[in-house]
Order: C-alpha cells, then structure tokens, then sequence
C-alpha cells in the first residue's frame, strides 16, 4: 500500500496535469458557442457511424430493402392521390391561382430517400438522425415525410448524416389546416402518447366533423399544401372556452419510423414566401 501512495505521490503533476486537461476543456466547449458548435457536429458524425453501422446489420436480417422500396411506392401514390384531389377540387369550383400552383408542383418535388438510424418517442423533445447529409443535398429547414405523411423537419446537417425535429417534440409547430373547411391552425405535440396531437384555436363557428382530414397548410416553403397529417379524433373546448381545441390521430407511427425522404421546395413560388415570413413551420 505505501508503495501505491509513492507512486502516486510521484507521478502526482501528471495527475494534476490531467485534470486540468479536462476541466479546460469543458470549460471551452461549452462556453464558447463556435468550439461547442463544432464539437456537437464531430460528435454526432461519429455516433451517426456507429448507429449507422447497427442499422445496417438490422436493415440486412430485416429485408430492409425491400421495405424501402415499398415505402418510397407508398409515398409516390399519396403525392399522386393529393395531385388528383387538387385537381377535382379544381373543377369542382374556382380555385385561387395559388391553389392550383400548389396542386401542379406536388407532383414535381424533390425527393431524398433516408433511413432512420436513431429515433426517441418517450422524451418531451424527440430527436432522430437519419442517414443523409449535406453531401446528399440535406440543408436544415428541409421538410422530412414518410409514406404515412409528416415527419419533422431538419434542424442539424452533417456532412453525411442529419438530425430531424419531428412532430413528437415539445418544440414543433405545424401549420396545418382542415381538408374540407380549411380553417387551419398549429399543431403541437405536448407529450405522453405519440400517436396524438393537438391543434389549438380553430373558431367556434367551425363545423368540423369527427374524422375529418388533416393535412399542412401550405403558408411556409416547408411542407406543400395537402401533406397528409392525420384526422381529428376529438373536438375539444379550448381552456377559455372562446374556441375549439382538436385532438388529432397523427397518420405516421413514429415507433416504426424507418424509411423517409428528405423534401427538396426551395422553389416555391413566390405569394407562399411571402407568407412565409408570417407563418413559420418551427417557432422558436
């Protein structure tokens, strides 16, 4: 034992050393926002690899091929039935030119196929990374669907891999509207089951039926019009009672999340940009 606290004893500058090592860089990492940006972004490249490795052996004993393909089919024929809702919604009545804009780029977006490689749905701010990156043509602010309907949108972009705000986040606000009325609100996860959400403020004049589609809204350059998101479960009254408040069954389960597309609407026309500086997908 006394020869253990020699040793100690002797080698004890490099001990201190070390510890000051250490501490020195906590302190730098996480009180300076561009060292701790660029650590964030090597740590996650790193444990992208290592998840992107364990989804492979799983996406190899799973057919995980197979399943993509049937994903990306699945996602194909809905922009499909959305194209064609639009366009008999066209001929049905008077359309706004906006409206038919919206209808005729559906079926010409821009999309990056992805895997899920990690995925939480118990947290009150859920996260995933898929596999794709800047080197892929992933930019943050990208809207991320499946072939159930709406994912999350892109916060964080690596080099090869990237990380997705989804709907089961404390921190998403989707603008969303009522397929056959319109009227549309934000719809917000507050926690516990992720197969629900809500949307808050919709007027008390609305005849809104049990069951009714809900899709996004359009007024962003995130998400088109008609991206299917769920149907309405519940119709609530707001906490003031001056409006309704609508649980909303969310179309996509997050639990089975494996296959996605990376959304490309950089060329949205230029009335939704403009409505874009007054309804914004995410909130801060």
């Amino acid at each position: 034992m006394d020869t253990l606290f020699d040793r100690i004893r002797a080698q004890g500058h490099w001990i201190v050393f070390l510890l000051l090592e250490v501490a020195s860089l906590v302190l730098l990492f996480r009180f300076n926002a561009y060292q701790g940006s660029v650590w964030t972004t090597q740590a996650n490249e790193v444990a992208g690899r290592v998840l992107d490795g364990q989804q492979r052996i799983i996406a190899y004993t799973h057919l995980g091929k197979l399943n993509q393909q049937l994903t990306e089919t699945n996602l194909e024929l809905q922009t499909e039935n959305d194209v064609l809702r639009h366009r008999l919604a066209a001929l049905e009545h008077d359309s706004s030119l906006t409206e038919r804009v919206l209808a005729e780029q559906l079926a010409n977006i821009q999309r990056i196929p992805a895997q899920v490689i990690n995925n939480s749905i118990r947290e009150r701010e859920n996260y995933i990374t898929i596999n794709r990156g800047s080197a892929d043509g992933v930019k943050n602010e990208m809207g991320v669907v499946c072939g159930t309907g709406v994912v999350g949108i892109v916060c964080q972009t690596g080099k090869h891999y990237a990380i997705v705000l989804p709907v089961l986040n404390s921190r998403s606000s989707i603008s969303c509207r009522l397929h056959d009325t319109e009227y549309f609100g934000y719809m917000k996860w507050n926690g516990g089951n992720p197969l629900r959400a809500f949307i808050d403020d919709i007027p008390r004049h609305a005849k809104i039926r049990v069951g009714e589609t809900v899709e996004t809204s359009g007024y962003s350059n995130v998400f088109p019009a008609g991206i299917f998101v769920g149907k309405v479960k519940r119709i609530l009254n707001s906490d003031d009672g001056l409006s309704y408040k609508l649980e909303i069954g969310l179309s996509t389960d997050f639990a089975r999340l494996r296959d996605v597309s990376v959304i490309n609407y950089s060329n949205y026309p230029e009335d939704a940009e403009k409505s874009d500086s007054l309804e914004k997908e995410v909130r801060p």
